[in-house]
């Protein structure tokens, strides 16, 4: 199977119809990573549109998203498979019911001992697996977005099975044998640099760093999301939070930040935004105290440049 993708303007045009305003470079990454069948490592600050930019392509070419959520101590049985050990107990309880039924009509040991191993293998058969994230997606049918997200939370160890598995497309179950890949995934892991990644798994991977928006982007995407805020709020808006970008502050304004702040000056009626809305409304933008401090501090400067 191929996606219909034709060109890096196929893939701006898919995501913007889904709300996702992306710049070239993130659309040729994501052009690239689609016929290459490489997974993509998206790094960059919290908040600027990571797991979005894999959630706005699912959607785009109705493919099933398959997410897994990285965290330290994660381990195969959440991220791979598991038995499910209850209903394996209760197929034991059944098979001692049955016990007789089964080994009484055998004409010798040796038969009796064949239809109990033939018992046991249906212990660890696919009724009794439970598929997680990287194994669903290894056994769709059809193409899969699989999203794991924040992968440099998970240990080192977790780290080296995935490129494994990444390197493959194939996963091994000791009890089942080794499965593999009808359809390879589009992959995407997203990280925020909590630790530093292995150099194996960035040389498997096309490196993407999605950094704070240019203001003519950012306006971009307010507008996209508000087209009711006036041209002039919007620059305004955008403008001072660029100003904040420039403060030695512990938390710097993410997309998301500016996106919630929009939405709180639309219900709030803001035509322009003054020292004292920028007050009220600090708590959207800043999330430290100190923070919030240096802001009022610099407020002149935040909202003079863009009078």
């Amino acid at each position: 199977m191929e996606l219909n993708i034709n060109s890096v303007e196929d893939v701006t045009a898919l995501l913007e119809g889904q709300g996702y305003i992306s710049s070239t470079d993130i659309s040729t990454i994501v052009y690239l990573a689609i016929k290459m069948k490489r997974p993509i490592l998206v790094e960059g600050p919290a908040g600027v549109g990571k797991t979005e930019l894999a959630k706005s392509l699912a959607h785009s070419l109705n493919l099933e998203l398959i997410q897994l959520q990285c965290y330290e101590g994660l381990d195969e049985t959440k991220a791979i498979y598991e038995w499910e050990y209850a209903k394996q107990l209760l197929y034991t309880q059944i098979l001692k019911e049955k016990i007789n039924e089964v080994v009484g009509s055998a004409d010798n040991l040796d038969e009796s001992i064949q239809r109990l191993m033939n018992l046991e293998d249906a212990f660890f058969s696919d009724h009794f697996l439970l598929a997680r994230p990287l194994l669903r997606a290894i056994r769709c049918d059809k193409i899969p977005v699989l999203l794991i997200d924040e992968v440099d939370k998970s240990d080192p160890e977790f780290e080296a099975y995935l490129l494994e598995i990444l390197s493959t497309n194939e996963i091994t179950i000791p009890e089942l044998g080794t499965q593999k890949a009808k359809e390879i995934p589009v992959v995407f892991l997203t990280s925020n640099n909590v630790r530093d990644l292995s150099d194996a798994l960035k040389r498997r991977c096309l490196n993407l760093y999605v950094d704070f928006p240019s203001p003519e982007l950012e306006t971009k995407i307010v507008e996209s999301k508000f087209p009711e805020l006036s041209q002039k709020l919007v620059k305004q808006l955008v403008n001072a939070i660029h100003e904040i970008r420039k403060l030695e502050i512990k938390k710097l304004p993410s997309i998301s930040e500016t996106l919630d702040w929009a939405s709180a000056l639309l219900t709030l009626q803001v035509d322009e935004i003054t020292p004292e809305d920028l007050k009220k409304t600090l708590g959207i933008i800043a999330k430290y105290k100190t923070d919030m401090d240096q802001v009022m501090e610099a407020v002149d400067k935040i909202l003079g440049d863009v009078a």
